[in-house]
């Protein structure tokens, strides 16, 4: 089955090289926009000290005052450029890791669909065929006259069979190249025909191999113990004459590999007298297309499925066995969070501004585990529970903020602000219940930060400081 994994539309993806050179030269234009702006303001501010220069006392004042505030903001820009650079290099990130794990999601789905889906062995039930002469009448013109003639025609008509015993043992190997998985069937089938016409004693025992076979050995028809050959090489139509009243055996097998599944078309006839035993020697094995069997046994790798009609059913859709696989769930849910993360960062950064005086490198060092923990998280998340491995993230990126005070004061600061701001929106996002988990990070963090600010009852000692 052919499948082509699409990544997410209009999402930036920086392993994409037009996308990459995009990138970088709006980078530079957003870079030079910035240095021109700074340099804007500081031919503005001497400018007008030059037109103040004759008035020595206000020139002292203005620049005094301007020189205060150009630093100020200076140092504004400074970490509000490190913000922003934190900020588009993690969404960039964040993007690219959600474009690769949608397609690795793809992939996986893609692989499933193929194993339940995709190519199988497909055993279309044999008929039983005889040729009887039918007549119709049609109309021609003679000498200019409309006549009605009426002739004869050959038509296809097919015999019911009055017994089918089916037998069929499969394998499956896994890991082949450029496919899930194959089966390999031992199959066994006899058929008990019984001539219930008057005047028809020739007919034909058409018995196809499956459909979707890639290798298929042994295959023979076989009536009454005596190997049935076809008329012309390469088809299988077996001329045979039975009596009126007279029944007869016939015995097909084979072994074939292919698909991913077996299953049984009864090619719309009605069955009667029917048994199907399917001996799949693999785990997960279960029968397909919800048609229930009458039997099933397991013992250990083994399973054993039985259908069984003694009375006249039709039925619609091919019925066999196939690889049962875990479900998916829960996918998007990664690139979702990833795509969100940038937004994440900045409530989780102007909780730590706001409670802790914050300097560029501590600001750099966060916005660094930030990320890194969201990277680790994308390809754990790949083989193991994703609440779970966040759940273990989240304890290192507890250890690491500690480290962000002095005392233990500044640090249980640090430690309320990660816990609002980063661990408990991420999990919301991971956890079915995901707006009742980001309504409790968002309320402990204004929760957090009217106690910091308003009420005084956790204040910081001059002493407690950042490193």
């Amino acid at each position: 089955m052919s499948f082509s994994s699409q990544g997410i539309p209009g999402v930036p993806d920086l392993t994409h090289p037009i996308e990459l050179i995009q990138f970088g030269t709006q980078v530079i234009q957003a870079s030079l926009l910035l240095v021109f702006l700074v340099l804007a303001l500081g031919v503005a501010i001497a400018l007008v000290s030059f037109s103040v220069r004759r008035h020595q006392s206000e020139q002292l004042i203005f620049l005094g005052e301007w020189a205060v505030r150009y630093s100020q903001i200076l140092q504004g820009l400074q970490h509000l450029t490190l913000i922003l650079v934190l900020l588009v290099v993690g969404f960039f990130l964040c993007s690219t890791l959600s474009n690769r794990y949608h397609h690795w999601e793809q992939a996986k789905v893609a692989q499933v669909v193929q194993s339940v889906a995709g190519d199988k062995l497909e055993q279309i039930a044999p008929q039983v065929r005889y040729v009887t002469q039918q007549p119709f009448t049609y109309t021609t013109q003679v000498d200019g006259k409309i006549i009605k003639v009426t002739d004869t025609q050959e038509v296809n008509r097919f015999l019911a069979l009055s017994g089918s015993q089916v037998l069929v043992k499969l394998d499956q190997n896994t890991d082949v190249q450029g496919r899930s998985a194959i089966y390999r069937a031992d199959y066994t089938a006899d058929y008990k025909v019984i001539n219930k016409l008057k005047d028809i004693n020739s007919f034909f025992f058409e018995a196809p191999p499956p459909n979707g076979y890639s290798l298929l050995s042994n295959y023979k028809v076989e009536r009454d113990q005596t190997r049935l050959e076809p008329n012309n090489p390469g088809e299988y139509g077996f001329p045979f004459r039975l009596q009126p009243g007279e029944e007869t055996n016939f015995r097909v097998t084979y072994q074939a590999q292919g698909g991913s599944r077996w299953v049984y078309n009864t090619a719309g006839q009605l069955l009667s007298n029917f048994r199907l035993t399917a001996i799949a020697n693999f785990a997960s094995a279960d029968f397909a297309s919800g048609i229930v069997p009458h039997e099933t046994k397991v013992e250990r790798r083994s399973t054993e499925f039985t259908w069984i009609f003694d009375d006249n059913v039709s039925v619609r859709n091919p019925f066999g066995v196939f690889t049962n696989t875990n479900p998916i769930r829960n996918t998007g849910i990664i690139p979702r969070l990833l795509l969100l993360a940038p937004a994440l960062f900045l409530w989780w950064i102007f909780l730590l501004y706001w409670s802790l005086p914050m300097s560029l490198k501590n600001v750099a060092i966060a916005g660094s585990i930030f990320f890194a923990c969201l990277l680790t998280l994308t390809y754990l998340a790949r083989f193991m529970n994703a609440q779970l491995a966040w759940t273990m993230i989240s304890l290192i990126l507890l250890a690491l903020t500690w480290g962000l005070g002095y005392n233990r004061s500044a640090s249980l600061a640090a430690i309320i602000c990660t816990i609002a701001g980063a661990i408990l929106p991420v999990l919301g996002l991971l956890v079915p219940f995901s707006g009742i988990t980001l309504s409790v990070a968002g309320l402990l963090s204004v929760i957090w930060l009217a106690v910091r600010h308003w009420y005084g009852w956790y204040n910081l000692q001059p002493e407690d400081s950042v490193k």
